[in-house]
This record gives C-alpha cells, structure tokens and sequence, in this order.
C-alpha cells in the first residue's frame, strides 16, 4: 500500500544516505553473502538511475574478515578485530565493485573515524570528497576506519557514522538496514502477534524504552543504536527508515513509498550545514553547567551564555573549542563554541558582566557563548 506521507518523503529525496549492517550482508559463519550482496547493490543502481545522488555506510569489514580467516565468530579484543577489519575491508570493497561493475559504476572506498567529525577541515574536506564522488557519478561506499580507531571499534557503531553522514551531506533521507522489520511495539520474541510501527512522529523516552538491548552476532549494534542515530537524524530535520534488509527487493519497497518498515519523522526544520557540524556532530570537549535562568535564556529566549548564569565549569578545553551546556539535573541542551578556556571560565563563572575584569584582568567577551555560535539540540 502506498503511504502519502512517505510520498511526499521520498519525493523530497534526492540525497539519500543507505546503511547497510553486518548481518545482512553475511551469512552466520560471518562470510559475505554474494546473491544478496548483488541483489541490493541492483537496487542501489536503480535508486542512482532516478538522478537522486546515493551514499552507502557498509559495515561488514570485520564480519567479512572473520568468515575469511575461518575464526567462526567474532574476537572479543581489539588487535583482532582490527585484523578482522584489515582483512576485510578489501574483500568487502571488491565484492560491491564486482556487484556494480557491469552497470560501469565506479565504487569509492572512504574511511572515516570520529576524529574527522571533530575537526572542522577535516569534516569540510570529507564532504567535499563525497560530492565530488557524486559530480563523477560514483558510489561512495563509507565505513569506520576500523583499523585504527580505537574508541569507535569498542563503543561505537556504524549506524552513529551514518546519522553523521546524514547530516554532513544534508541528506533528506537516511535508510537504515538492519534484519528486523523495523520498530516494534513489543519483543516480538515474546508477542507472536506484534507489529512493526509504521511512523514514529516524534522519538523520546518511550519510545527508546521499545528497543531491546540484544546486539547481532557479528555486528556492533542493535535497535537502540538505530534509534539513536534516528533520533540524530531526525533532530537535524531528516527522515529516517529503518527496515529488514534481508528482506527480497526492500529498497525497491521503499522508494516506491510502499510501507516497509517504520518510518521516523523529523523533529523540525531542516538545520544549516554549519550549526549541524556545531550541534549535532563535532564532540564537546568539556562542559557548563547553568542555573535554571541561564537555561530558559539560551533554550527559550535566543539569548548569549552569560557568566553570572553558569554554576560548574567541567573538563579541560581551550577557547574556540565545542562545549555542552547542562542544567543542574546533568541534561544536555544545547551546544556552543567557547569564548572561554576552561581555566579562565572558571574564574568568571557566576559572575556580573562588569566583574569579569577583576577576576582575569580583562574583559574579552561579555558573553561565554555568543548566541550566533550557539545550538540548541532539545
């Protein structure tokens, strides 16, 4: 059945960011499964060939190496899995190439890591790589830089590194592939008779409260973790689905606006490229914690951070850096970049404009954080 509102969501489309999980590339031993490997990269092309310009963020480098080297399942301890990703990514590169080779597209390997979102340049240059990519007409296949990110490698997961891409092309969709039929209401492992949702207007607590904490047999994520880098999406004013790639012709589904999976809505208006770096992607190097005034100026009136609204200043950070603003309950609410170090923040904090002088000297900046620089993520 035809959906209007997903319609209207993929009319809208023309950027898309498709992610595809470990498991639904690989077979239980952790070796890639050609067949189905073909049929989603036929669906890709045909997805390319509508003119909407397609990034893919491919995990299975470190499922693809486990099935190579015959280890039977995935390593616990980081050398190895950085072997597996070692081994792996090759493999998985040449298997999409081989796939697409006889539509005459060319694939695009790009690693990434988080410290490329951090860094400004660095984010700049990997989105003008991949547009570049598109003027050629060529497929950028992303994925973690698996070999040497050792934070990411432990904690992290490509459906984060996908809701980043989203934001830094802009993309009004992002398709998250996984081997569920989307978000359920119940375990469906406990209630035979539960269904998928099929829109989410809006993901808060109750709804993160849907999402089991299971994680696959090869790969790093689970529901959760999708619903995180949905509501990542989402916030900065994408759409998002998340659907059962192991499902014949899901793609296909998908862009025809047939009702596959659930979709996500946005949370609101579509966000500029630059407050999305600052909110929604570069991490805070440290933190403030303001009162309750403080809060309501910067969440509800659009006004700068004043010192005298500030009560703790946390972590070590140099002016210029992205810093997180706090309530005193620990909720984060807003991003900005600092006017301050942490040294002289601390200093300053609680006080009158016309004190700051006095306690370093000089007054650089009335504000801690200008509002221009300045996101409010909630």
């Amino acid at each position: 059945m035809i959906d209007p509102v997903r319609q209207e969501v993929i009319a809208l489309a023309q950027t898309v960011v498709v992610k595809v999980g470990t498991n639904v590339l690989a077979g239980p031993d952790g070796t890639l499964d050609g067949a189905h490997l073909q049929c989603l990269a036929d669906q890709v092309e045909r997805i390319r060939r509508t003119g909407r310009k397609l990034a893919l963020v491919s995990s299975g480098a470190i499922g693809a190496g486990v099935g190579q080297l015959g280890l039977g399942r995935r390593p616990s301890d980081l050398r190895h899995l950085q072997a597996c990703a070692a081994v792996g990514q090759s493999s998985l590169m040449r298997a999409y190439q081989e796939c697409l080779s006889k539509y005459g597209t060319q694939t695009a390997q790009i690693l990434l890591t988080a410290g490329d979102f951090d860094n400004r340049t660095r984010y700049l240059n990997a989105r003008n790589t991949i547009l570049t990519l598109f003027e050629w007409n060529c497929l950028p296949v992303i994925n973690e830089n698996d070999t040497v990110s050792i934070a990411e490698i432990r904690f992290g997961d490509n459906d984060h590194l996908a809701a980043m891409v989203t934001n830094l092309l802009q993309a009004p969709l992002l398709v998250l592939l996984t081997v569920v039929d989307g978000l359920f209401a119940a375990d469906p492992a406990g209630a035979a008779d539960a269904q998928a949702l099929a829109t989410v207007p809006y993901i808060d607590g109750s709804v993160m409260d849907m999402a089991g904490g299971s994680r696959s047999s090869l790969g790093t994520g689970g529901m959760r973790s999708k619903l995180r880098a949905a509501r990542l999406a989402t916030a900065a004013g994408e759409s998002v689905i998340i659907a059962n790639g192991r499902r014949p012709g899901i793609l296909d589904a998908i862009f025809s606006a047939e009702q596959a999976g659930t979709l996500f809505l946005p949370h609101g208006s579509t966000i500029p490229a630059w407050k999305r770096w600052l909110g929604y992607t570069a991490r805070p190097r440290g933190r403030l914690v303001v009162d309750a005034g403080a809060r309501n100026a910067v969440q509800n009136k659009g006004k700068s951070l004043l010192p005298i609204g500030v009560v703790q200043v946390v972590g070590s950070f140099f002016k210029g850096d992205v810093v997180a603003l706090c309530d005193a309950e620990g909720t984060e609410f807003a991003r900005g970049l600092t006017n301050y170090a942490a040294a002289d923040a601390g200093k300053i904090c609680g006080l009158r404009t016309d004190q700051i002088g006095q306690a370093i000297g000089a007054i650089p900046y009335e504000e801690i954080i200008h509002r221009d620089n300045l996101v409010v993520i909630l």
